[in-house]
């Protein structure tokens, strides 16, 4: 090996090493992500939940926050792979809240199993312990609930019955209309069957909750896949707020129910929030 060629080595190995240096300072500068353990008085048990702060967070001010709900038979953290959600927290300078909603809670208060009150966990108990624990700024109107699958049914069957708490909801691949699917995802654990009890069914379906909405009483965004097997209640959804003249977004494009589809969708939804947010002052 030449003189000439060691030399090459050597500088080429210098830049690399002097790019890994910046690149992991930026990282180490970025986001930061922490699991905490809340108590719920109504459960009488410590829930996981991620939270997720902006690179800016030391700055001093307070922050809007997302919370994002998981899928059924999912975890707190399973938004978190992979950095993404970490990432739009950091562009959009919102903190991101990740509660376990464990395997199926469907984020109800079960009138079956009284030890599932996860309604009562998010919308009040996680909210105040949030709140009272980091730089929120503490309005509805800066605070947004989101998610899929389950999640997305949890984040809008909230958000409409907690108006005072969300100023912004939005679903995902949602179930907002669990009656089409009575022995799928253990919500007849939750509510009891559809055929004994037909009156939790009725009453805990987001879309026969939307008479409880005023007129851009929350800001509304959902979208849905074409190939997935939650696309037509989705699609009611849309004509039954239209009929009823509530302002909402809804996003139809080709996609299944996965996360392929929903780590895409997730960017617009954050944009979504981010814009009404900034429309506080």
């Amino acid at each position: 090996m030449t003189r000439f060629h060691m030399k090459t080595r050597i500088l080429s190995f210098v830049l690399l090493f002097t790019i890994s240096a910046l690149m992991s300072s930026h990282i180490a500068s970025a986001f930061s992500e922490t699991e905490i353990m809340v108590r719920s008085a109504s459960m009488n048990k410590d829930v996981p939940v991620t939270v997720i702060t902006p690179d800016c967070y030391s700055e001093g001010h307070s922050f809007p926050v997302v919370y994002l709900l998981h899928g059924f038979s999912d975890y707190h953290r399973k938004w978190a792979v992979g950095g993404h959600v970490g990432a739009l927290a950091d562009r959009h300078g919102v903190i991101v809240v990740m509660p376990d909603g464990g395997f199926s809670s469907w984020y109800l208060d079960s009138p079956m199993m009284p030890e599932y009150k996860y309604e009562t966990f998010v919308s009040k108990e996680l909210i105040s312990y949030i709140d009272g624990n980091y730089k929120t700024i503490p309005d509805r109107k800066a605070r947004a609930v989101t998610g899929n699958s389950m999640g997305g049914h949890g984040a809008m069957y909230l958000a409409i019955r907690h108006q005072d708490v969300f100023g912004s909801a939005g679903a995902m691949s949602g179930g907002v209309d669990i009656r089409p699917f009575p022995d799928n995802w253990h919500i007849s654990k939750r509510l009891g069957t559809i055929e004994e009890h037909p009156e939790h069914w009725e009453a805990n379906t987001v879309i026969n909750m939307t008479h409880l909405l005023k007129q851009a009483s929350i800001n509304i965004i959902f979208d849905c896949g074409t190939e997935d097997f939650f696309y037509e209640v989705n699609c009611n959804l849309h004509r039954k707020l239209l009929q009823e003249n509530i302002p909402h977004e809804f996003i139809s494009r080709p996609g299944s129910h996965n996360w392929t589809y929903w780590f895409n969708a997730i960017k617009y939804q954050f944009l979504f929030f981010s814009d009404r947010f900034s429309q506080m002052n």
